[in-house]
């Protein structure tokens, strides 16, 4: 598994993923992140395909240390969503893995997210990989932290 930049040549194929029905409440699609990824360039996003091989699996977006606003400086989960065929075969939890490294590596101490409560949301798949609760809603969201270990 690996994450690829999304370009010209594999945007419609990125696009075309989709969660299942249940799930769409909790995630917008990739056709909507990249607009609002488009509509936003101040929080720095950073998009990314999850790919098996040369197959679009998934889709992340960060916000990558935005210059300003609430998340100034610091890495947040903007957006993650496997495919729905996909699901269920540790592809999200690898994908969790390869950014929080990437972030590591970039020399942060946190990573962050939110989610929208509700019958089916995405928390406990949070909480098993080490996120908390943050104590801060930010638009109706639950913030959520994973905190790196001093290096």
């Amino acid at each position: 598994m690996h994450l690829r930049q999304i370009t010209d040549e594999n945007r419609d194929a990125v696009r075309a993923l989709r969660v299942r029905r249940d799930q769409k409440q909790f995630v917008a699609s990739v056709s909507k992140s990249l607009k609002q990824a488009a509509q936003q360039p101040e929080a720095n996003p950073w998009c990314r395909g999850v790919y098996i091989g040369d197959e679009p699996v998934g889709f992340v977006m960060l916000s990558w240390k935005p210059l300003a606003g609430p998340y100034k400086g610091r890495h947040f989960i903007w957006r993650l969503l496997i495919d729905k065929q996909h699901q269920r075969r540790g592809i999200g939890r690898e994908t969790l893995k390869q950014i929080a490294a990437l972030v590591r590596a970039d020399g942060a101490t946190e990573l962050l997210t939110s989610y929208d409560p509700g019958d089916g949301e995405p928390w406990p798949f949070y909480q098993k990989f080490g996120f908390e609760p943050t104590g801060e809603i930010d638009d109706g969201e639950i913030v959520l932290r994973l905190t790196f270990p001093a290096q």
